[in-house]
C-alpha cells in the first residue's frame, strides 16, 4: 500500500541565538572563553541556532518530550484534524529526558491523546529515520491508517557549563587553522549541537487539496559490525577500540569517571570513516534500487557542518552519482545542527516553501557517526 506524507511540523524554542551570543546562554567552561569556537564557527558556518534554555539563568526551558509534543501539536494535514486521531506515534531522539521508560511514551504522556501504538527508537541522528520507517511499514502493512513520525533533540542539556564537567583542553588555535577536524571534540559539539523537533504526519491516503510526499523507500544501512564506536555518550572508550558503560564502574579508571555522561568523538575515526562509508553504502543503494543522478530535482542532506558539504558533494561524484550544489536543499546555517530532528526541520521548509512541483523527486540523506550508519529515503511529490 502507498503511503503520504501529508504534512510536517518543526519547533524551535525560544529565540534564535546568534554566534556571538552562544556563551551567554550555554555558558563559559572553568569561566574561560574557548579558543576552538571561533575556527569551529568559521567552518560549520552556523550562524543561527535554537537552544531550549533561558539565557538569563541557564536553566531548561522545555524538556524533550515537551518539544516533541509541540511539534506533533502544529501538524495539520487537512481540515478538522486533531491529534486524538493519531493511530501509531513513532518516536526517536538521541537525548530522551529519562533512561527508562520509552522516549515515545513521554510523548504520548505529554499529548495526553487516546491509547494507541507507541514506539520508541533510540540512537543518534538516524534514530529520526528510524521512528519515521516504522511508521511508515506501520501505515504499508495496513496495521494502521496513520501513524505520526518524530525526531527530536535536546543536545545544550549536555553542553551547558553547569553540566558540563571542565575536561576541555585548551586548543592549538594554529593546528585548528590547518586541520579544523582537530576541533571536532566535545568543544566541538558546543558549539555545533542545538535543540529542535520534528514531526511527520503518515497517512494511506493523500492530500486532496495540496501536495503530499509519496514514500518510495528508505533504506539505512550500518556498518556496526565493522567499524569501531565513534560518538557516543554513556561510557568511556578504551585503546582498543571497545566501550566499558557507565554501570560497569568497577572498570572505568578514576580519572575517567567524572566524563562517563558527557558526549565524545573519536575526531580521527571520524575523518577516517565518515565520507567513506556514506560512498559505500550510497553505491549500494544505487545497484539495489536503480537509482540515477539525473532522476533526482532535490537532494536534501543532513550534515553536521559545512567542513563536510565538499567532501560529500566529491565522494558522490567519485562514484558517479554527482548531484549539482543547485539541487541541494538545506538550512543548516539558521536553524543549526539538531541530530535526528534536523530532515523533519529541512523537510518541514521545503514541503512548505511553495517551491515543489507534481512529479518531483526529493532524496534525503542523513549520515550518523556513532557506529557509521547511513540512511537514504526517496520521495515523490504528488
Amino acid at each position: 500500500m502507498d503511503v503520504f506524507i501529508n504534512d510536517i511540523a518543526a519547533f524551535l524554542p525560544n529565540n534564535p541565538v546568534a554566534n556571538e551570543d552562544i556563551e551567554n546562554v550555554i555558558g563559559k567552561i572553568n569561566n574561560l572563553s574557548s579558543k576552538a569556537r571561533r575556527i569551529v564557527l568559521k567552518n560549520n558556518q552556523i550562524k543561527t541556532r535554537y537552544y531550549a534554555l533561558d539565557p538569563e539563568t541557564g536553566s531548561l526551558t522545555h524538556n524533550n518530550a515537551g518539544m516533541t509534543a509541540e511539534a506533533v501539536k502544529k501538524l495539520n494535514p487537512y481540515p478538522g484534524f486533531n491529534t486524538d486521531q493519531i493511530q501509531c506515534l513513532c518516536c526517536g531522539t538521541t537525548t530522551p529526558d529519562l533512561i527508562m521508560p520509552g522516549f515515545g511514551l513521554m510523548v504520548l504522556g505529554e499529548l495526553g491523546i487516546p491509547e494507541c501504538d507507541a514506539v520508541t527508537t533510540s540512537g543518534i541522528c538516524i534514530s529520526g529515520m528510524t521512528a519515521l520507517k516504522y511508521a511508515f511499514m506501520n501505515v504499508a502493512s495496513q496495521m494502521s491508517e496513520n501513524a505520526a513520525a518524530t525526531g527530536s533533540e535536546l543536545a545544550s542539556s549536555f553542553f551547558r557549563s553547569n553540566y558540563l564537567t571542565p575536561y576541555i583542553n585548551e586548543q592549538d588555535e594554529s593546528g585548528l587553522e590547518k586541520k579544523p577536524i582537530r576541533a571536532f571534540d566535545a568543544d566541538f559539539l558546543r558549539w555545533m549541537l542545538s535543540d529542535g523537533a520534528g514531526a511527520a504526519f503518515l497517512s494511506n491516503k493523500q492530500n486532496k487539496d495540496h501536495i503530499s510526499l509519496k514514500i518510495e523507500w528508505i533504506d539505512h544501512i550500518s556498518l556496526a559490525g565493522a567499524l569501531d564506536t565513534c560518538m557516543y555518550c554513556g561510557g568511556v572508550k578504551q585503546e582498543d577500540g571497545s566501550i566499558i558503560g557507565w554501570r560497569d564502574t568497577e572498570r572505568i579508571d578514576q580519572a575517567s569517571k567524572p566524563y562517563r555522561m558527557s558526549v565524545r568523538q573519536d575526531i580521527k575515526l571520524l575523518d577516517k570513516e565518515i565520507v567513506s562509508s556514506m560512498g559505500h553504502v550510497l553505491s549500494r543503494i544505487i545497484e539495489k534500487r536503480s537509482l540515477k543522478p539525473e532522476h533526482i530535482d532535490w537532494f536534501l542532506p543532513h550534515y553536521s557542518s559545512a567542513y563536510f558539504r565538499p567532501k560529500f558533494y566529491d565522494e558522490m561524484k567519485r562514484i558517479n552519482f554527482e548531484i549539482p550544489y543547485e539541487k541541494w536543499f538545506t538550512n543548516l546555517s539558521e536553524k543549526g545542527n539538531t541530530g535526528s530532528a534536523a530532515i523533519y526541520i529541512i523537510l518541514e521548509e521545503i514541503f512548505h516553501s511553495g517551491k515543489l512541483k507534481k512529479g518531483e523527486k526529493l532524496l534525503c540523506f542523513i549520515p550518523e557517526s556513532g557506529r557509521f550508519s547511513h540512511c537514504f529515503m526517496l520521495l515523490t511529490v504528488v
